[in-house]
């Protein structure tokens, strides 16, 4: 039985959930005729795939990049690529879920499991969407206190306006919210390639750093930064995500159109990660470039490169595109930080509220530490934010990937669609591995 959380009414303000944020009033929302070009149902299906796509190239994503690059040079590129993979299978599989199942990951969890444990995943959960607003409002705030002047706690505080976008979306399309984030995909990708246009990168080195190597974390420092880089890629919030978006599109359930929907779902999603995969490796480039070759093996904080960039390149553009590529990668939070946390309200618990409500509670949350933050530790406190928020993610992962796992690998649920050994094999092995990672990652950063 579904019922509405009552909030305080505010004139001239929705009071119930409203597309195009809410899961449940979109679903089926996009028509793909079955009689449909394959270039056309490729249009149509691309979309929920750049949504995801765009948590795997915030902040959190530019501050470990930088760092490595800055320090290591290309050596640790092979993570990004390793990392980018691992996401891409952890992200078909949650497609596939919503697909065949015709239910997200947070429905099926509070399904499968006693309330007590639904509960205790809901509230992991929340506390991951919270610890990646977060990052965007600290990379949002440092691109204001760089582009603008403002102070980083004005900054901060500029960030809480991004609800008026949510309220200026109301009762749209789920298409709209999606051709917006392709925007902000394009500019950040555009002003990284700007950046690289002005470094001098060594591009046979980058095609040596994407070969896999084991002495090239060998080192303590190294291995650090590559489990950051795994723990900044691979976001739980986003695997309650793509399971739900992924129902946006109208299929037939016959056998035939659901592999159809999966296939081009498929495409969607490997295209969507390999596009960020780029962006985050020209980060790491334009990092190993710009500063590592130059002898500035210390950048760790973003308002550092910011900064640097200007007399490396020889260009004041270099470091403007810099700011509004930063501004682009936070900004993406408004949309897909409240469709995540509506679908893990929807799905854990049956709760509805109207999406600016959620937008404010979930800013509200994420602005308290980041002003104590950066109040408290200073102008040059946000990479230690920024690290804070990845290891709280890391913590959050397993409990999200335990799940999609299991119910993926469950003929009973999937069908013809289950797991096939191999991917199962597969996704146990990347379960395993990155959760000893971020199990080590989380004991250096309470060490240090």
């Amino acid at each position: 039985m579904s019922f509405r959380f009552r909030l305080p009414r505010f004139p001239g303000l929705p009071n119930t959930a409203t597309a195009p944020f809410c899961p449940s009033e979109v679903a089926g929302s996009v028509e793909v005729p079955p009689s449909a070009s394959v270039w056309q149902k490729l249009r149509l299906y691309v979309g929920p795939g750049l949504l995801v796509s765009i948590g795997y190239m915030d902040p959190g994503n530019w501050a470990t990049s930088i760092q490595a690059g800055s320090q290591f040079g290309y050596q640790l590129l092979f993570v990004v690529l390793l990392s980018s993979l691992a996401a891409i299978v952890l992200q078909c599989l949650c497609a596939r879920l919503g697909i065949a199942t015709g239910r997200d990951l947070a429905v099926h969890s509070r399904e499968q499991y006693s309330p007590l444990v639904g509960r205790g995943m809901w509230v992991l959960a929340e506390l991951s969407i919270i610890a990646c607003d977060l990052a965007e409002v600290l990379g949002c705030a440092l691109a204001f206190h760089l582009l603008l002047g403002v102070s980083l706690p004005t900054g901060v505080l500029l960030t809480a306006f991004d609800t008026l976008l949510v309220l200026g979306l109301k009762g749209r399309g789920f298409r709209q919210v999606e051709a917006i984030i392709l925007a902000l995909v394009i500019t950040i990708a555009v002003c990284l390639l700007g950046q690289l246009a002005f470094v001098k990168a060594d591009w046979h080195a980058v095609a040596l750093g994407f070969v896999p190597s084991l002495q090239a974390i060998s080192s303590r420092e190294p291995l650090y930064l590559a489990i950051g880089i795994v723990g900044a890629t691979v976001m739980p919030h986003n695997l309650y995500l793509h399971s739900s978006i992924v129902q946006t599109r109208v299929i037939r359930r016959d056998a035939a159109s659901v592999r159809d929907a999966v296939r081009y779902t498929r495409i969607d999603t490997i295209v969507s990660l390999a596009i960020a995969m780029v962006i985050n490796a020209a980060i790491l480039i334009l990092a190993a470039s710009a500063f590592h070759r130059s002898g500035n093996t210390q950048v760790t904080e973003l308002d550092q490169a910011f900064h640097l960039l200007d007399p490396l390149t020889g260009s004041a553009a270099a470091a403007i595109l810099f700011g509004v590529g930063l501004l682009a990668a936070g900004q993406s939070s408004t949309f897909t930080g409240t469709i995540a946390g509506q679908v893990i309200m929807e799905g854990f618990l049956r709760i509805k509220i109207p999406c600016w409500q959620r937008r404010v509670i979930t800013r509200a949350l994420a602005l308290v530490p980041a002003l104590v933050g950066v109040m408290t530790l200073g102008p040059h406190s946000v990479g230690k934010l920024l690290v804070l928020s990845q290891v709280v993610l890391s913590l959050q992962l397993p409990f999200a990937m335990f799940p999609l796992i299991r119910l993926t690998s469950r003929r009973d649920l999937m069908g013809e669609l289950v797991n096939r050994w191999w991917v199962a094999a597969t996704a146990w092995m990347l379960f395993v591995v990155i959760s000893a990672a971020n199990v080590w990652l989380v004991w250096q950063v309470f060490i240090d």
